[in-house]
């Protein structure tokens, strides 16, 4: 039952992700939504591997993947931050064009 019950909350913080990502402006708010989306995935991951396979080396993999994502996230800030000092710019639709 345990098992179910968080590939359930997994999959609810999947859905959630997914319509906070396409359904904001911001484009914090789109990254929160998208860092969601790999929450949900790392924790269905997580439990699939504990309940079916509990070996070390999956807690290896899932260590490197929140590695990876928290990187992720900080190269997403700083790119925001950049596009921000250099135009003001805080949504999705006028950041379209990247260049100067």
């Amino acid at each position: 039952m345990l098992l179910q019950l968080l590939l359930t909350v997994a999959a609810a913080l999947v859905g959630t992700g997914v319509f906070g990502a396409l359904s904001q402006q911001s484009i914090v708010m789109v990254m929160m939504g998208i860092e969601l989306v790999v929450n949900g995935v790392l924790l269905g991951g997580v439990a699939a591997w504990y309940f079916l396979a509990p070996r070390a080396d999956a807690q290896v993999l899932i260590v490197v993947a929140l590695v990876v994502m928290a990187v992720e996230m900080v190269m997403g800030f700083a790119a925001t931050i950049a596009i921000y000092r250099a135009r003001q710019v805080d949504m999705v639709d006028m950041a379209t064009e990247l260049n100067g």
